[in-house]
């Protein structure tokens, strides 16, 4: 009996204290977890500016397109980084980047698709940064969410009706998470993903899905591509 009574449990106010830090650790997390997806849709937004501002020195700098100008000897002919540019790296110079690069966007893309020397172009002008020799998928910069970042200019992709064209060069992010997606939009344009300058497509995890059909709501449980027009 006297050992029974020397047994004691925890006070009201230890179990507190105990609730109060697991509370504070879980509030930490929580607020951790928040300030890592603000970052990475900061980045994300940062990038597309920093892109759509490359795309415009680079044609006020050369008066081509980034990724159609070309022929390659005119290319190599500039030195530096430039020197180092194959093949894929040039275009055929008609004004145009193409052709339709929809269903290419994020895979390998050669030179009849302007696709990879888009980058490849942007990269030896010196607006952007990454290597310059790399071909294919490779040339496709990473984005801040584990997918990769491509162009197209297919008007017929995320239109809002059957007869609307979307016209014009886009940049696309795959795997972004709805929320970051969400957050995009709104920040750039109206937070509507089938209107205005950023729209999107509904993705699977883990894959680089090309631009498609847009939707108008973003929903936290799916992953999207999101294009924004230059």
């Amino acid at each position: 009996m006297k050992q029974l009574r020397n047994q004691k449990g925890f006070t009201l106010v230890e179990i507190a204290i105990v609730l109060v830090i697991i509370g504070l650790l879980l509030g930490g997390v929580l607020k951790g977890q928040e300030l890592i997806e603000n970052s990475k849709v900061k980045n994300a937004v940062n990038d597309l500016n920093g892109i759509t501002a490359a795309y415009y020195g680079y044609v006020d700098r050369f008066k081509s397109i980034p990724g159609d100008d070309g022929p390659i000897a005119t290319l190599n002919a500039r030195g530096g980084t430039w020197a180092t540019l194959v093949a894929d790296g040039a275009g055929n110079n008609n004004g145009v980047l193409g052709p339709l690069l929809a269903a290419v966007t994020f895979t390998g893309q050669g030179t009849n698709d302007e696709g990879d020397a888009f980058w490849m172009q942007l990269k030896a002008a010196g607006l952007i940064t990454g290597n310059v020799a790399a071909v294919n998928v490779a040339a496709l910069p990473p984005n801040a969410f584990n997918g990769l970042t491509g162009v197209t200019t297919d008007g017929s992709i995320m239109v809002t009706a059957p007869a609307t064209i979307w016209s014009g060069t886009k940049l696309c992010m795959s795997q972004v998470p709805g929320k970051s997606a969400r957050a995009i939009d709104t920040q750039i344009d109206d937070g509507v993903g089938d209107t205005g300058s950023v729209r999107n497509t509904v993705g699977a995890s883990g894959l680089n899905t090309s631009p498609g059909v847009a939707v108008a709501a973003y929903d936290d449980d799916n992953v999207y591509t999101i294009c924004r027009s230059l």
